[in-house]
């Protein structure tokens, strides 16, 4: 079985030593093996767990939070309720985030095409014909 040092998993991972280093002392990697000598060593089922504790992170969730998600992992069994409903907890935040995304990203597309027609027409003067003056800040 393969195993990574810190950086390696680093690497792998597109994270930092140090960030692995803290989510160890926070208490999100309790499986890690270290050597005699203190060294982390991480296992391929190391750096899936680690790729969820990213993929929570990017959904906003506190690291107090990740940490109780790793300890209901611990639990087995008896905690597959509370995960799925984290999982589903997640799901409704990151859509959330995707609709608001997409609100976004429709007024940047407005601004495009509002700037585009200028730029071609060399005014902005050519919007004051088919829409209302912009009141926004250009």
């Amino acid at each position: 079985m393969r195993t990574y040092s810190i950086g390696e998993a680093a690497k792998a991972l597109n994270l930092t030593p140090y960030t692995l280093r803290y989510y160890d002392k926070e208490g999100l990697l309790p499986r890690i093996e270290r050597t005699s000598g203190g060294i982390r060593s991480f296992k391929e089922s190391d750096l899936e767990a680690l790729k969820i504790i990213e993929c929570l992170k990017k959904t906003g969730m506190p690291i107090k939070e990740i940490k109780t998600f790793i300890d209901w992992c611990s639990d087995g069994d008896d905690s597959l309720r509370q995960r799925y409903d984290m999982f589903q907890e997640r799901k409704a935040v990151v859509q959330a985030q995707m609709q608001e995304l997409l609100n976004t990203m429709s007024v940047i597309e407005h601004k495009c095409e509002y700037y585009q027609t200028a730029l071609n027409a060399g005014t902005e003067a050519v919007h004051k014909h088919t829409h209302a003056k912009e009141t926004s800040p250009a």
